[in-house]
């Protein structure tokens, strides 16, 4: 068993951290006038995304599980990024527009979550080390997720990089830039790190994981503790 193999233990135990303190973000701004829909998106995001580090954890502590495994793919392939993504929506979008999109995602999610749970696994692939796509025995289902990853990566990473350069023209928004810089540079990584474990490289994952979601926290609480005045605050 690789050192690597446990990383995700630790990004579990960080994930708990964060969704934690954007909880409390959340609850204090849930009455506001502007909502905080985007704080509830990117609450579910974190969630999610320490859910799909707790099955790499089981898996290394326990081995191979049918349903670890299949829990893994559901909140890897299909909510890893997609959940946060939907939080940029709602801060950067009308709200019909983002409820709409919401509808859409979840109705993909659902049905490829499906596809998933009713698979059998492919025994000849089974690696009881480190999970990987390729142990389901419909492999047309793996054709859903590169759609929500597309999905995630244009708002998660698109909507990051657009505040970052809308920030960077005002001088005083300058701690907003570099949040969003943050915050776009660790989006980039596990999608990254995902798609190499289509070859097996399940270790890249685990390691972008971990290193992409510390960015992230790091330019939430840049942005965070930034006192200028903006209505994306």
């Amino acid at each position: 068993m690789n050192i690597i193999h446990y990383i995700p233990i630790l990004t579990t135990i960080f994930s708990a951290y964060f969704f934690a303190e954007i909880y409390k973000h959340w609850s204090l701004r849930k009455n506001s006038r502007n909502g905080a829909g985007h704080l509830f998106w990117w609450m579910l995001g974190v969630f999610f995304f320490g859910a799909g580090t707790l099955t790499e954890s089981i898996y290394t502590l326990n081995g191979y599980t049918e349903w670890n495994f299949k829990a893994w793919y559901i909140f890897g392939a299909f909510l890893g990024g997609a959940p946060l993504a939907q939080g940029t929506i709602y801060l950067l979008m009308k709200k019909k527009i983002a409820d709409r999109l919401t509808i859409l995602l979840i109705s993909v999610v659902l049905i490829g979550s499906v596809f998933v749970i009713l698979s059998p696994i492919n025994q000849e692939m089974i690696d009881y080390h480190k999970p990987f796509g390729a142990m389901l025995e419909w492999q047309k289902v793996r054709l859903i997720s590169p759609f929500i990853n597309i999905y995630a990566a244009i708002f998660l990473i698109g909507g990051a990089i657009y505040s970052a350069f809308k920030y960077k023209k005002y001088p005083e928004f300058k701690a907003r830039y570099h949040g969003n810089i943050m915050i776009a540079i660790g989006a980039i990584l596990p999608g990254i790190g995902g798609s190499m474990t289509r070859f097996g490289i399940t270790e890249a994952l685990y390691i972008t994981e971990f290193v992409g979601l510390v960015l992230i926290y790091i330019g939430y609480r840049i942005i965070k503790k930034d006192k200028s005045t903006t209505k994306t605050a």
